[in-house]
């Protein structure tokens, strides 16, 4: 394992690097053999939420009794300050419906954590939003999935496009500086980046972009949402057109495949699965990926044993990962160096093999896959709340009818 303290290229996480940057050889080099703490960790705070997104990674909805309490988020808080974490994401769910929400938000920036969390609009007043403006250390991603209500609402719920429009307005109105607009990308609004450049251009926010991952409910939709190849082509030739002023994190490496002529797209054009990159979930469970919450990725919990640290540094999964990974059926491909097989989570929950193409690869290959026979996997957690998704092709797996919020106090 490798020390590494600088700044990921990868993202710019609209706050202040306090430690200057090593010169220690290409990053993907570093992060191929895993860092001595994660520079991308998601922390996923509660699966309560008052949307019911047909994409949902986590399957969100109604809040798990198991829930971690306040003070056992605060002592994960004191161990990534330990670690030297320089930031963490929290999501959900909605992590805003959490009582204790912003106390937790201000412990970690006063333990030298920063904060970017992802949220839905819902709890961006005018007065929240003043607060976050006079924060240097709390970044916020609102999540929007069409430029036009028609096609958010479609995927995110009915009046869901105001709402996070709404607080984009109270967040430009209190001076907060760089908000970020995040976007996962379907077929109904790839024609609409240059809509959401404009969008987030109008807010003076940052246009983030994510590649749809068949994980949680998104596995249900993703044969009906996922870009079709031409418009792989579209989104490809557009990142390289503009990708210097949009943030990608390590959606799109796949597209790399493209060929030399548009050259390598910015961000990590690697997996960073338990490399560079985790999930906490809200129980405490550690897996490799946000967009791998399934028991074959599940590296440990923080509640047991040495914490989140010995997890991260000592974990058998998270070893095997950082090992040289075999390339498979794309050892023999010109591109393999470019897309490096594609993403394991892409691959896994659709019945793939991980050391075989990724099912969206830019030549084919992965097409000829989901053509054949194929095992996809049950997911083993499913927090929906009998909420009619109308863009599923199959139900979800439990109906849970009982209110998200159920369990907190007011």
């Amino acid at each position: 394992m490798t020390t590494l303290e600088t700044r990921p290229a990868t993202e710019d996480l609209g706050m202040p690097s306090t430690t200057p940057p090593l010169k220690v050889g290409r990053l993907v080099d570093q992060f191929e053999r895993g860092l001595d703490a994660p520079i991308c960790l998601t922390w996923e705070l509660t699966y309560a939420c008052n949307l019911a997104c047909v994409h949902c990674l986590s399957s969100s909805g109604k809040r798990d009794p198991r829930e971690l309490s306040t003070e056992q988020c605060k002592a994960i808080i004191d161990e990534l300050q330990r670690m030297q974490v320089f930031y963490v994401n929290i999501g959900g769910g909605e992590p805003t419906v959490r009582p204790d929400f912003w106390e937790l938000v201000d412990y970690a920036t006063d333990h030298q954590v920063g904060v970017k969390f992802s949220t839905n609009g819902l709890r961006i007043d005018e007065q929240v939003a003043q607060r976050l403006a006079a924060s240097d250390y709390v970044d916020v991603q609102i999540s929007l999935d069409g430029a036009t209500a028609e096609v958010n609402d479609a995927v995110r719920g009915p009046g869901s496009f105001d709402m996070a429009v709404r607080a984009l307005e109270n967040l430009k109105n209190a001076g907060f500086t760089d908000a970020k607009i995040s976007v996962v990308v379907t077929r109904h609004n790839v024609s609409q980046l240059d809509e959401f450049k404009a969008l987030a251009d109008g807010f003076g926010a940052t246009l983030r972009i994510t590649r749809l991952r068949p994980s949680g409910r998104g596995a249900d939709v993703w044969d009906d949402l996922h870009p079709l190849p031409e418009q792989q082509r579209e989104l490809y030739d557009w990142l390289v057109a503009h990708g210097d002023r949009v943030l990608t994190g390590d959606s799109f490496f796949h597209l790399s495949a493209f060929g030399e002529a548009g050259g390598s797209l910015p961000g990590l054009n690697l997996c960073g699965a338990g490399r560079v990159v985790c999930l906490i979930d809200p129980v405490g469970d550690v897996y490799a990926c946000p967009f791998a919450i399934h028991e074959n990725f599940l590296a440990g919990n923080v509640t047991t044993g040495g914490g989140f640290q010995e997890i991260w540094q000592n974990s058998e999964l998270f070893t095997d990962l950082r090992e040289p990974q075999s390339a498979g059926a794309c050892s023999s491909c010109a591109h393999f160096d470019a897309c490096r097989g594609g993403c394991m989570a892409a691959k896994f929950f659709t019945g793939l093999p991980l050391d075989g193409p990724d099912p969206e690869c830019v030549q084919g290959y992965g097409e000829e896959l989901l053509a054949g026979e194929r095992t996809m996997p049950t997911a083993n957690k499913d927090h929906s709340r009998g909420v009619p998704l109308t863009l599923m092709t199959r139900p979800p797996s439990r109906d849970c009818d009982e209110n998200p919020l159920a369990g907190f106090t007011p």
